[in-house]
């Protein structure tokens, strides 16, 4: 998931992560050469005037963390994400980074998260009970209801089998955590369950038996819901192929781009490029064209990669700096050609079980996230 490192309030019971105060931090240069000061100093554990490989392991970890990849080692997806980060500090083979290296780096991380946050940013849900409450008692209960049972019920089904698949067709717009979260699932959903005895939940399920303890139980959730709220980050987006298509209009800023990626790739003794780091590229220039990090949406991964084999059947092969950006324009024109014939809508609700502030300590202490309430 994205950061969750700069809130805007919209509502006592919502926020909206938009990348906002980024741009505002960034674009003060006296704040943010104060700030960048300060990591720095904080990161230069030898005092030397430069941060090595190893003092950059913090930051890499930090930018990860608001980024919400999982720690490093837990995945090879994640792993090459920190990889191409704490490459773009080292440019792939320093040793050292100096502070203006550091600073501009930084800059460029912290703009590029803002943008895809601007683009599509996380909504945090304060899930305490109201809409839920609301939904139960208006009108369209019973008609959507009855449709949940007729989609759930089968042949024999129990009514706890009944009701748990139900309690999976309420979405948080009607006020119901993810009940597939495994903590919802058992402090939530579970005792809300044993409010029925074990004869009632194991009868055969009838649609009125459903309609009467579906509403019970969701009265019951409720009142969980009320006493303990449960916050959760709401993020869609729809991959359509639009954001490529600005990209391959802009030859200016495709040029640009297509230049940086060539720049910070391993090259032979010829100054050329092997084909298999074509992914590496397309993962630099992955936020220019909306498309997600490699490894984050495994849909348009899969895109990308049937795109890169039609257009590179010879992977490996060493290309000069012209054949490169041929080959790159080709791969972003393919992905675009079948991401416009068949978009890829993703949306996720991730419940955030303890605190939101993040683990990351990237940013200052004053731009902590404020609580919901």
């Amino acid at each position: 998931m994205a950061s969750g490192w700069f809130w805007r309030r919209r509502s006592t019971r919502k926020l909206v992560v938009d990348g906002t105060e980024i741009e505002k931090l960034v674009g003060d240069k006296e704040a943010f050469s104060s700030y960048v000061e300060h990591k720095f100093e904080e990161l230069d554990r030898d005092h030397d005037g430069k941060l090595s490989v190893r003092e950059l392991q913090p930051v890499v970890a930090d930018i990860g963390a608001a980024l919400g990849l999982p720690a490093v080692g837990s995945s090879p997806d994640s792993d090459h994400i920190y990889t191409e980060v704490l490459s773009e500090f080292t440019h792939g083979n320093q040793e050292k980074v100096s502070k203006s290296e550091f600073k501009e780096v930084l800059s460029d991380i912290l703009l590029g998260v803002a943008a895809g946050l601007k683009r599509d940013p996380i909504v945090i849900l304060r899930i305490d009970g109201a809409d839920l409450r609301e939904f139960v008692e208006s009108p369209r209960f019973v008609t959507e209801a009855v449709a949940i049972f007729s989609g759930v019920e089968s042949s024999g089904s129990t009514l706890r089998t009944c009701l748990t698949a139900g309690l999976g067709q309420i979405t948080v717009q009607n006020g119901m955590p993810p009940a597939s979260d495994e903590w919802v699932s058992s402090n939530v959903v579970e005792p809300a369950l044993k409010s029925f005895s074990i004869d009632v939940l194991e009868m055969a399920a009838s649609q009125e038996a459903f309609l009467d303890h579906f509403k019970k139980l969701l009265c019951e959730i409720v009142q969980s819901l009320q006493k303990r709220p449960v916050i959760v980050a709401h993020s869609e987006n729809t991959f359509d192929g639009n954001g490529i298509r600005r990209l391959l209009a802009n030859k200016f800023e495709l040029g640009k781009l297509l230049d940086e990626a060539w720049k910070d790739l391993p090259k032979d003794r010829h100054h050329k490029v092997s084909t298999e780091f074509l992914r590496i590229a397309l993962d630099k220039m992955a936020a220019s064209a909306d498309l997600p990090p490699f490894g984050a949406v495994s849909q348009v991964d899969d895109v990308v990669n049937e795109a890169s084999k039609m257009v590179n059947g010879d992977e490996g092969k060493l290309v000069n700096e012209e054949e490169f950006q041929q080959l790159m324009k080709e791969i972003l024109g393919c992905v675009m050609l079948q991401l416009e014939g068949n978009p890829i809508f993703v949306s996720s609700n991730s419940v955030v079980h303890e605190t939101l502030n993040p683990p990351s300590t990237l940013l200052p202490p004053s731009m902590a996230i404020p609580q919901l309430g």
